[in-house]
């Protein structure tokens, strides 16, 4: 390694393969075993530094070429065929952590945990936490219990996700795949309990990744960045499963599970004051609109949620127990109770959330409750894209507000609230607003539209001015008068000239329209306000306007 201060990266290199790495899974101490006897045999060779990552050669049975990014350990690279960490990286991180420290210190330090968690590995197998396949050995067919699924989540979470301060981000989303795919490998064989695990495992995860990424204090920002995809698909995962038990009859044994996933769906809104709100209310929304269907559960879910919003905590984000509230009303066909909620909260935070519903009941073809809610949300809106203050985010947004409420006024004829809908997103809607003007053909309104927008005849491509000087020139003649004062209050040669060439389009369309008069009054008017302006007046005698 010569002279190249290693001493850092080495240790940043350090702390990712702990965190990546448990001493509690079998298959990772014989990663560290390979690796540990590749490094001691002294089979890595032409160890070096370069462009921030750890490279080498090891000769196992087939050489392998190994570069270790520090910083992301995800990211490295060895020419065997294996996925992920391997042996041959193992190798190369002993071989540079001998550069620091020992080698035999670090792997006593990485199993520590597991030596001091022994008595708790032995309270989990008194409790019935063991892995799936001993207890089948142990006990035959396991019965379904609701109580020992989340216990063993929970359990499988902490040993290989939680209980690690992560510095980067980055790593959460491997630990997690392998967190799944290792509960996922404990399902029950039934078909029909599979899917009811897979539930509950599902929602389990998300909270506890949600707490997770609060207790470390990562912003939102670097949650999507790093690992917002995790959330994205168990959202999708919950969605799919709903979907497969709506299609069947679920036995009466279900009932029991199902009662206690409402309270942790509920948990879903408390386990956190802040962050992941729209993910949270999301998964709520979802299950309580699909799965939990009863209307008594429904009752008590907006009760337990209306008591929880008045002994709100300093700091706690109330939207998520407001907006799941709102929904659940509309659930319960209580519609004035929900748009009265709706319209008591801040706009910034509901109006994004109102789509979701004009939505579904446009789906559903109840036109009636859709009405109401298109128009409070159209007296929402202009604060709301004002909030927003980018003009990309408040065009995205409108594009989503017009494809929610177009079902509506298409089906029910109602024109002239899609057309006030497009005036109040004005300027987001202005191409929109524009086709519907051209399509029926009412160009006073086009006009007013473009005023409005402080658009101009500069801004007419081709197309619009060649129709309009077909269909209704005089509504050129005042856009070219702009146009033309417009670029002589420039007062520079190159204004002068095309302000020139907009007059002689003028004189093109009076002497078309038959106001020759007209034009030759105007025409006077300007040269004697102009007459100071000496270099205009010599672009017009230039172009023979004179």
């Amino acid at each position: 390694m010569g002279s190249i201060p290693v001493n850092e990266q080495i240790l940043e290199l350090s702390d990712e393969i702990k965190n990546r790495l448990s001493p509690y899974l079998p298959e990772d101490v014989k990663l560290v075993q390979k690796g540990l006897m590749l490094y001691r045999q002294g089979l890595v060779t032409q160890l070096r530094m370069e462009q921030g990552e750890f490279r080498a050669t090891v000769q196992d049975v087939t050489p392998a070429k190994v570069q270790l990014n520090p910083e992301i350990l995800g990211q490295s690279k060895c020419s065997c065929p294996s996925e992920g960490l391997c042996r041959h990286q193992m190798a190369v991180f002993f071989s540079a952590y001998a550069q620091k420290g020992s080698v035999a210190d670090w792997v006593s330090e990485w199993r520590e945990p597991l030596r001091e968690n022994m008595h708790q590995t032995n309270l989990a197998t008194a409790w019935g936490l063991k892995k799936a396949k001993d207890l089948v050995k142990a006990e035959g067919v396991l019965k379904p219990d609701y109580s020992r699924w989340v216990q063993s989540f929970e359990v499988s979470f902490n040993t290989l996700v939680g209980g690690k301060k992560y510095t980067n981000p980055f790593i959460i989303p491997e630990l997690f795949e392998i967190y799944l795919k290792r509960i996922r490998a404990s399902a029950p064989v039934e078909k029909e309990w599979r899917l009811i695990y897979e539930l509950v495992a599902a929602v389990v995860s998300f909270r506890n990744l949600v707490v997770l990424s609060n207790e470390l204090g990562f912003d939102e920002q670097t949650v999507r960045r790093a690992y917002h995809h995790s959330f994205e698909n168990l959202l999708g995962e919950v969605e799919e499963i709903v979907e497969k038990m709506g299609v069947q009859t679920l036995p009466f044994s279900f009932d029991e599970f199902i009662g206690h996933l409402k309270d942790e769906v509920f948990e879903l809104l408390t386990c956190t004051r802040k962050g992941l709100e729209q993910e949270r209310i999301q998964l709520h929304r979802l299950l309580w609109t699909e799965l939990f269907r009863k209307k008594e559960w429904r009752q008590e879910e907006a009760r337990k949620i209306g008591d929880h919003i008045k002994q709100l905590e300093d700091g706690e984000n109330p939207v998520p127990y407001l907006v799941t509230r709102i929904h659940l009303f509309f659930l319960l066909g209580n519609d004035e109770q929900a748009l009265e909620l709706a319209n008591s909260v801040p706009e910034k935070f509901i109006t994004p959330y109102m789509l979701w519903w004009i939505e579904d009941f446009s789906a559903a073809r109840m036109w009636r409750r859709v009405e109401p809610l298109i128009e409070l949300f159209l007296q929402q809106l202009k604060k709301y894209t004002d909030w927003l203050g980018s003009y990309h985010s408040s065009s995205v947004f409108i594009r989503k507000a017009l494809r929610a409420i177009t079902p509506y006024c298409s089906e029910n004829g109602r024109v002239d609230l899609f057309e006030r809908a497009l005036l109040v997103m004005l300027p987001y809607s202005f191409a929109d607003y524009e086709h519907l003007l051209l399509e029926r053909g009412d160009w006073d309104r086009w006009a007013e539209l473009y005023a409005l927008v402080g658009l101009g005849y500069d801004d007419l491509g081709n197309d619009r001015v060649k129709r309009l000087e077909k269909e209704r020139p005089e509504l050129l003649l005042g856009m070219l008068h702009q146009a033309a004062q417009h670029e002589i209050d420039q007062k520079n040669r190159g204004s002068y000239r095309m302000a020139v060439r907009h007059l002689k389009k003028l004189r093109t369309l009076y002497k078309k329209l038959k106001r020759m008069e007209d034009w030759e009054y105007f025409l006077t008017q300007l040269l004697e306000r102009t007459k100071r302006l000496r270099a205009f007046q010599e672009e017009c005698q230039r172009s023979k306007l004179i």
